[in-house]
């Protein structure tokens, strides 16, 4: 989504041609270009399918609306085994409409976990859930701080369901650290797991003043407040040592020559992430 101005086969000839290994694909421009088609495109590249986003929207209260939600997830988790990737993103979903009951969501949200983190698992597949910055919560998620969501993960086995640590949504809340560290602790059934619950890493900017549709706020690496730096050593110091996708939503960004803002975006990492 950071250059989704480009095709899918443009978007995997310029990761080429950068030296990116490695790409985070969205359902969407997927399912148009086909499942099977899309992960023979990444295989001809040299390309690692890192997650498929997005699972989740479990919020539901009508019985036929959650088994729908639960039925495309199950889908999601297929498309992800099709792709070669091995994690799924799960953006929770907000309030139903008319309510205000925030508990209640997220238990809804854990009853869906359980139907679906053992037919992701028997495909090769662990769920990522994804906590949003608060003030998505009445709309898309529920689950705003990376607490809420190790609450949620911790119910199940860690090599079924992890955590997404998103510098975006996350680098505001003073209790990052503790939680990445809590994260990285986690172990699987035999004692052992690269990173615990953390699945993936996703860095992007905060930048002030936000535009009118926050959605698409996402800076540039290097452009705002967060400190992306402290943020690779705390996951680097739990033991992840996975994929990190850069993940920037931003009107300006798309305006731009898509491979343009590829090359920039590598060249941001390597100076705001790695240096």
């Amino acid at each position: 989504m950071t250059v989704k101005q480009l095709s899918l086969p443009e978007l995997a000839r310029a990761c080429a041609r950068s030296g990116v290994t490695g790409v985070g694909l969205w359902r969407e421009p997927v399912q148009a270009y086909g499942i099977a088609a899309a992960a023979r495109l990444m295989r001809e590249e040299g390309l690692r399918v890192t997650s498929l986003c997005r699972g989740g929207f479990l919020t539901a209260t009508a019985p036929a609306e959650r088994r729908r939600a639960i039925d495309d997830n199950r889908v999601a988790i297929e498309e992800a085994a099709a792709l070669g990737t091995d994690t799924l993103v799960l953006v929770s979903g907000g309030l139903p409409e008319g309510s205000r009951d925030l508990p209640g969501a997220r238990e809804r949200v854990a009853d869906a976990l359980a139907e679906l983190a053992p037919y992701a698992r028997e495909r090769g597949v662990r769920l990522a859930i994804e906590p949003l910055h608060p003030m998505y919560a009445a709309d898309r998620c529920v689950v705003s701080t990376l607490g809420q969501a190790l609450e949620l993960a911790e119910r199940f086995p860690a090599e079924q369901v992890g955590v997404v640590v998103d510098t975006y949504h996350l680098w505001w809340d003073d209790r990052v650290p503790e939680l990445i560290a809590r994260a990285g602790a986690a172990t699987g059934a035999d004692g052992t797991l690269p990173g615990g619950r953390i699945v993936v890493f996703q860095v992007a900017d905060w930048i002030t003043p936000l535009p009118a549709g926050v959605l698409l706020g996402r800076g540039q690496l290097g452009d705002g407040a967060v400190d992306l730096r402290a943020f690779r050593a705390r996951v680097d110091a739990a033991g992840y040592a996975g994929p990190v996708e850069v993940e920037l939503f931003n009107e300006g960004l798309w305006a731009r020559d898509g491979g343009d803002v590829l090359a920039e975006t590598v060249e941001r990492y390597v100076r705001h992430v790695l240096g």
